[in-house]
């Protein structure tokens, strides 16, 4: 039977959200309560090998990943943050879905589903016995000929990678509910109730992926290779320092330094610009196919705490522009409110997965 990754989890009261990235593992526990979802739980481990080793990384965009490390680090993991729930909502990245906007005529749910393997067929660049798909209706909109037509998401992914994924959480000894693609997790905690297209740039460490969101539905995406990881190689290079070094001053001053360190902002400036001329590239494309607009931008990811960023995406892309602040929607302990503000980027992804059903 196929894995449908969009499954819903029913019958818990607690949830795991576990978003393996390509460098790092995030997790959280929330528990189902009257009022928000409340935080019982949080962890990340993440690794720095990958900036002397590119090779050296969870998973990569080649759909290459480490099983037997990730299943050691997901139950070193789950020993340390004493998480009482084994049901698990995870994420798949972008990079190993193919997604496609699709236009077709107004008809009910059922008979959508049931011609949605043939359109798929024309899109996909794999045979269809070797992937799962899936679909999501993201709205209507009239076409050349004044004809009221529904805008489809097609969302697929390759077999192989679903069952990679069950063997890893079941060896981790962990019960593997649902996969959902990061973007509709994102959309999901940070859109909700937005009634405006936002612009969501998710800055990782060796990618960014972009959507369009809507009132915590996914509309549309994209994806580029220049990241986090790319701002601190071209540090490294430029000051001809260590990488780790090159990634303590990049968090440390960021796009702020003045004097003898505005040569800081100056060598990241160029690869944020590519990232922003992807993020135009995107917003151009889904405004010319739904005729909207979008209103604002989100960052999130680690390279939004990137201290100036907000500024500097604002001043190049005339859009307003807000870090993610996943934990709006969000109950937590008192303690932590200190660092909420700065850990809401890194657990987006994994806070979208643990609410989907709260």
């Amino acid at each position: 039977m196929a894995f449908n990754f969009l499954e819903s989890i029913f019958g818990s009261n607690t949830y795991l959200g576990v978003d393996i990235g390509t460098t790092s593992i995030k997790m959280i526990e929330l528990v189902k309560t009257k009022g928000l979802p409340f935080l019982r739980n949080y962890g990340f481990l993440e690794s720095y090998g990958h900036l002397e080793r590119p090779n050296n990384a969870i998973q990569t965009s080649s759909l290459k990943m480490l099983e037997n490390e990730t299943v050691d680090l997901l139950k070193l993991m789950v020993k340390h943050t004493k998480s009482n729930s084994k049901n698990v909502v995870a994420s798949l990245p972008s990079f190993s879905a193919f997604t496609t906007l699709l236009e077709m005529p107004l008809m009910p749910d059922g008979d959508t589903s049931k011609i949605m393997g043939f359109q798929a067929k024309q899109y996909i660049p794999l045979p269809i016995s070797s992937v799962t798909i899936d679909w999501l209706r993201v709205g209507e909109k009239k076409n050349e000929n004044g004809d009221r037509v529904q805008q489809i998401l097609l969302i697929s992914v390759p077999n192989e990678i679903i069952s990679r994924y069950k063997n890893i959480f079941k060896a981790a000894g962990l019960n593997l509910m649902a996969l959902e693609i990061e973007g509709l997790s994102s959309a999901r905690i940070l859109t909700s109730g937005i009634k405006d297209d936002a612009l969501i740039v998710d800055i990782g460490s060796r990618s960014t992926s972009i959507y369009v969101a809507q009132d915590g539905n996914l509309k549309f995406s994209g994806q580029t290779d220049f990241a986090g990881g790319s701002l601190t190689q071209t540090i490294s290079s430029g000051l001809n320092i260590r990488i780790r070094r090159a990634e303590d001053l990049k968090k440390l001053r960021g796009l702020t330094g003045t004097g003898g360190e505005y040569e800081l902002s100056t060598l990241m400036m160029p690869i944020l610009d590519v990232i922003i001329n992807e993020a135009e590239r995107v917003k151009n494309n889904f405004e010319k196919s739904y005729n909207e607009s979008i209103s604002s931008i989100i960052l999130t990811g680690g390279g939004a705490n990137l201290l100036g960023i907000e500024k500097y995406f604002e001043d190049q892309m005339g859009l307003p522009v807000k870090k993610a602040e996943p934990f709006s929607k969000i109950s937590y302990p008192g303690e932590m409110e200190p660092i909420i503000k700065d850990l809401g980027p890194y657990l987006t992804v994994a806070l979208g997965l643990g609410v989907k059903n709260i």
